[in-house]
């Protein structure tokens, strides 16, 4: 085979190469959801942040109760520890000392209670959204779907974001309920131990 005639076959291999992986690409069809997004902005997830809310803000008032107990505990200590007996001074650090392992435990039991409350409200709503997706992507022929937040996506172009279309099924799919144990992903910031 002369040189000429092998540059021709490759040039025309690649041309064929690059004319099928084209058609293949033109039947990918990839969607972006921002799933914290739609979260936040279903009435589930609207009504699961307020549940959230309200627990995060009974469990910050009763730490904020046992914070200020302790605090008088530790000014009354640090005022008597010269005309205390030292014997009584030790049993009043004693229980200053099990006052605040109390405060320790108490926040840690609060963190693990609003980390347990959020995945199981948060559970029961992907679930919902995630069957949504699977509808859209199966009814619309998307060859894959993903969350624009895990999957590291910079750019994509918006009549291929899902998250408008997503919330909007849920909302009409799964009207929120008062008293509803749906809910939600919402992140709730501790301001607890500050």
């Amino acid at each position: 085979m002369s040189f000429s005639r092998h540059i021709v076959s490759v040039l025309a291999l690649a041309l064929l190469v690059g004319i099928t992986a084209k058609a293949e690409a033109q039947e990918v069809k990839i969607g972006v959801v921002d799933l914290q997004r739609a979260m936040n902005e279903t009435e589930d997830g609207r009504q699961a942040k307020r549940r959230l809310k309200a627990l995060f803000d009974k469990r910050q008032k009763e730490f904020d109760a046992m914070q200020d107990e302790l605090k008088r505990m530790g000014e009354q200590l640090e005022q008597q520890k010269n005309v205390l007996a030292e014997a009584v001074l030790r049993e009043r650090y004693a229980q200053y000392q099990q006052k605040l392992a109390e405060l320790q435990q108490f926040y840690m039991e609060s963190q693990r209670e609003l980390a347990a409350k959020e995945a199981e409200f948060t559970q029961q709503i992907l679930e919902r959204m995630q069957a949504i997706l699977r509808r859209i992507g199966q009814a619309e022929g998307f060859t894959l779907i993903i969350e624009a937040n895990e999957g590291g996506v910079v750019f994509a172009p918006t009549h291929l974001d899902l998250t408008d279309r997503l919330i909007q099924r849920y909302n009409a799919e799964h009207p929120a309920r008062s008293g509803s144990d749906g809910s939600s992903m919402m992140s709730t910031k501790s301001s607890m131990m500050n």
